[in-house]
Order: C-alpha cells, then sequence, then structure tokens
C-alpha cells in the first residue's frame, strides 16, 4: 500500500519548496566580482563561491551571461 493522495500531494509540495529554496528568487545569480572569476552561481552559499575574496554581487542570469561574459559554475551545473 501506498500514501494517500493527500499525502503524496503534500510531500510533493515540499519537495518542490525545499529545491526552490536553493536557488535565488526571480533569476537572480551571483557574482564573485574578481578579475579571475568566471561564472555564475544560483545559490549564494555555492561551494564554488565560498572562495572569494571580493564582493559578491547580485544579477540576473542575462545580465551574467550578456554583460560579465559568465557561464554557470560547475559546481551547480
Amino acid at each position: 500500500m501506498g500514501l494517500p493522495k493527500y499525502h503524496r500531494l503534500v510531500l510533493l509540495v515540499i519537495f518542490f519548496s525545499v529545491l526552490s529554496s536553493f536557488r535565488s528568487p526571480e533569476g537572480k545569480v551571483y557574482l564573485c566580482m574578481s578579475n579571475a572569476a568566471a561564472v555564475y552561481h544560483y545559490n549564494r552559499s555555492c561551494r564554488g563561491l565560498s572562495n572569494c575574496k571580493h564582493e559578491i554581487i547580485e544579477v540576473s542570469k542575462e545580465e551574467a551571461v550578456n554583460n560579465y561574459g559568465r557561464r554557470i559554475c560547475g559546481w551547480e551545473d
């Protein structure tokens, strides 16, 4: 026997809520403003962003790609 339909629905809602909390709202991404930085990050606490010793800014994904020439971080790919 599986879970009742209501319980499955509640679990799905919880799952997608948790999943979406790992990404920044409204398509925002994070950039380390080091001259050597080449990637953007969805998660402010990304492992790839943890070594940044420069300012970290939040921009749209489109801005990160088009204005800053960034690609997605390998830890989040």
